[in-house]
């Protein structure tokens, strides 16, 4: 093996069953049966698909915020709910639990970190939710 450093923000990092950790090309495959850690710099709601909802069938999801300050909101289960929001600021984190809608809203540019099995992954309008 040889020892080279890589771009977190630049590349997906899998992290495979078997213990293998490579770093590849960025390309969200909702097919990818491993594990992936993502890492972005965002400016603007339509960087984060901020008029999207995303949902991870198979895995719960961390996502986290290292500088900057973000907003992660979570679909209503039941009609006549509301969204639950969590603020993010620098240095934290929140899991979404597997099988639910969220989206990501911006407080300011930021960069995000998000670990995830993408295998089952989808995204839907907010509007048609």
């Amino acid at each position: 093996m040889t020892l080279a450093p890589f771009g977190l923000f630049t590349s997906f990092v899998r992290l495979g069953g078997n213990g293998e950790v490579r770093a590849e090309e960025p390309a969200f495959d909702p097919e990818q049966d491993s594990w992936q850690l993502m890492t972005f710099h965002v400016e603007t709601d339509e960087d984060v698909h901020a008029d999207h909802w995303e949902i991870h069938t198979e895995a719960d999801e961390v996502v986290s915020c290292l500088a900057g300050g973000i907003r992660l909101h979570l679909r209503p289960e039941r009609p006549g709910e509301r969204e639950e929001v969590a603020a993010l600021t620098p240095g934290t984190a929140v899991v979404v639990p597997r099988g639910r809608w969220h989206r990501i809203a911006l407080d300011a540019p930021s960069d995000i970190m998000s670990v995830t099995l993408p295998r089952g992954s989808r995204l839907e309008r907010v509007s048609e939710g």
